[in-house]
């Protein structure tokens, strides 16, 4: 991949958001006028010939060796990796791609998807190890299919003389009624050791780099102003990024913004800061605020101000009745009301904790108050950490680990639930577990960092959320970016959840952490 310089990387990101200035958190469904019986799906199987062929090739009559849909033997065939069953895809998703564990050599899969407003289905023969749909036919599929399971069996036949192919994975999957809004922006840490920040919008079937540090410096947690139209990152002389100030660019040419004062950028120059949110209700002139971790403390910054004298350029976020001693992973409610933060043991100015709760605390005109236990998310039995609000604030999804585990970081035996945000009974996201091809299990692969994606999407009755989130449960162990679906079901906060999703554009030998979901507006890559 091409590395730009640190402007240059930010300037790629073009102009950040839409164009709006407020936040557009629910947005409602068009489901269109689908077929009810489509030709999406070709008459005849496609044969992927292997490339090159080295003296095999699959025979034009492969359909009738393998014989009537469903026969074989009961075991031994393909393990299906990607993608999971029982899965749900965003309609603007990744073209989906059918990966199982590798067989021996010369061994010839058959994938076939059967769909019942289809009139074929759609079957396919390859010696590859994947299989990756066409554009076109996952455009239709997309527009057409919506709501409709998609049945999914794969079928192998070793080489040479057989009696029947083997039977493999089978199941269903099914495509959203509605679309992922945004892009995702992730920290990256390359093959050499190199960090950067890597992103791509959703559908992209490739990621750019978007941020690259100098040499000697490390950027890290990094988020989006609500008008999209600024990048807020940890800018870090040291190469762990512990001791990081705040910069905010712009997404267009790299520079600061003409509203930040001489005073505001002091601010955010100050050490040990980390973790920049904000709230599209405190963005405008004469209130554009930002709230960090200065120092394991939430702190508010005006960033408009003309004194860098507490109470008047920024101070501490009053907190009440929190236990402490520190804080970490504050997110700001998007009506600008209140923030909800872990509260805990720090281990270094980063916000590492242990034995942390979840709290909310009023904002108050940056008076603070009372800090709450988040009913579902504050058990002194788990280590409670990463918590983001929900686009609407009526979730919050958060990481929760063993309390007697190690700290917040990068612990393996982390998991994502989702809690509504006023309390109540944390769901346990099905995306937790990885696929049961890969072998390995939930506790134990390091699932952290769930962000949201910028809009909620309410259709029949249902509201579609987007989460993002990494993990260790790919081939090589390193963190990956997963994305699964939360569908609000009821005005009480009930949730069903799904398999994760994996983004196959990432490239799978870097380690991929971090993700921000918003409006930035990466360039489409062919």
């Amino acid at each position: 991949m091409k590395r730009v310089s640190f402007l240059a990387g930010l300037a790629a990101l073009g102009a950040l958001g839409c164009g709006d200035t407020a936040l557009r958190p629910i947005v409602r469904g068009d489901a269109g006028v689908p077929c009810t019986s489509c030709g999406d799906f070709p008459a005849t199987p496609l044969i992927i010939q292997p490339q090159p062929a080295n003296g095999r090739t699959i025979p034009a009559d492969i359909a009738q060796t393998f014989g009537a849909p469903g026969a074989g033997v009961a075991t031994g065939g393909p393990c299906l990796i990607e993608p999971e069953m029982g899965s749900l895809f965003p309609k603007n998703w990744l073209r989906p791609r059918f990966r199982w564990k590798p067989l021996p050599a010369g061994t010839i899969v058959e994938v076939r998807l059967h769909l019942d407003i289809e009139k074929n289905d759609l079957v396919v023969y390859t010696m590859s190890d994947a299989w990756t749909m066409d554009r076109q036919i996952w455009r239709l599929l997309a527009r057409n299919a919506a709501d409709h399971d998609i049945a999914v069996s794969v079928r192998s036949l070793a080489p040479g003389p057989a009696a029947a192919p083997a039977l493999g994975t089978h199941g269903t999957f099914a495509i959203a009624p509605v679309e992922a809004p945004g892009s995702i922006v992730y920290w990256a840490i390359k093959s050499g050791g190199d960090t950067a920040l890597n992103g791509f919008q959703i559908g992209d079937e490739k990621t750019i780099e978007a941020v690259a540090p100098a040499p000697g410096r490390c950027v890290g947690c990094h988020s989006s102003t609500p008008d999209g139209a600024y990048v807020a990152f940890s800018d870090a002389d040291t190469g762990d990024g512990q001791f990081a100030s705040v910069a905010l660019r712009s997404g267009r040419d790299g520079s600061e913004p003409a509203f930040l004062s001489p005073a505001g950028r002091t601010m955010l120059s100050r050490r040990n800061q980390h973790l920049a949110t904000f709230s599209p209700s405190h963005w405008r002139y004469g209130d554009r605020i930002a709230l960090t971790l200065l120092n394991l403390e939430i702190v508010w910054t005006d960033l408009e101000a003309i004194s860098t004298d507490v109470g008047v350029g920024w101070g501490p976020l009053t907190l009440d009745g929190d236990p402490g001693p520190v804080q970490g992973g504050p997110s700001w409610s998007h009506d600008g009301t209140f923030v909800v933060y872990a509260s805990g043991r720090g281990t270094n100015n980063g916000g590492l904790l242990f034995g942390a709760d979840l709290y909310t605390v009023p904002y108050a005109a940056h008076a603070g108050g009372t800090a709450t236990p988040v009913a579902g998310a504050s058990d002194k039995v788990w280590n409670e950490f990463y918590p983001t609000l929900s686009p609407d604030d009526q979730l919050i999804a958060f990481s929760r680990a063993p309390a007697d585990a190690h700290d917040s970081y990068n612990n393996p035996q982390s998991e994502v639930f989702v809690v509504p945000a006023r309390g109540g009974v944390a769901a346990r996201v099905a995306a937790n577990d990885p696929c049961p091809c890969l072998g390995n299990h939930s506790p134990g692969v390091t699932n952290s960092w769930p962000k949201w994606a910028p809009d909620a999407t309410v259709t029949g009755g249902k509201a579609y959320y987007w989460l993002t989130f990494s993990s260790t449960r790919a081939e090589s162990g390193r963190p990956q970016l997963y994305v699964t679906p939360v569908v609000r079901v009821d005005a009480l906060g009930s949730v069903v959840t799904y398999p994760a999703l994996y983004l196959w554009n990432q490239p799978p030998g870097e380690g991929n952490h971090t993700p921000a979901w918003d409006r930035f507006q990466i360039p489409i890559v062919p």
